[in-house]
């Protein structure tokens, strides 16, 4: 049994906005009163980009400020599965991996040209 790969959606920016902060910027004099120091493009980054690594600090901070919870924050979905895709079919009802048969076109043979 595989187990399922989990993904994530990263709800900053809405939460934010459910807040009334529109500006990465609002951030900055609140997390800096936490005690954390970023600058204003890691809080844009924080705020637009989903984050791959995130300090614990800052997250407690963030629900600090927001008033949240991290359900609100983080929402875990499940990650697409790798799983193949199924072989697309031509237009003549054949697979695309069975090749095309006799429709390759063949190998031109020029003759007669004088050199």
């Amino acid at each position: 049994m595989m187990a399922a790969k989990l993904d994530y959606h990263w709800h900053l920016r809405k939460v934010m906005a459910d807040r009334g902060m529109f500006s990465t910027t609002d951030l900055l004099p609140q997390l800096k009163e936490r005690g954390i120091t970023l600058s204003s493009s890691q809080v844009y980054r924080l705020v637009v980009e989903r984050p791959e690594r995130l300090s614990l600090k800052i997250l407690m901070a963030l629900l600090d400020i927001l008033d949240c919870t991290m359900d609100d924050l983080i929402e875990p979905i499940s990650a697409a599965s790798s799983a193949p895709k199924p072989k697309k079919v031509a237009a003549g009802g054949t697979s695309v991996s069975e090749g095309l048969g006799e429709l390759r076109p063949r190998r031109a043979r020029i003759s007669g040209v004088d050199r």
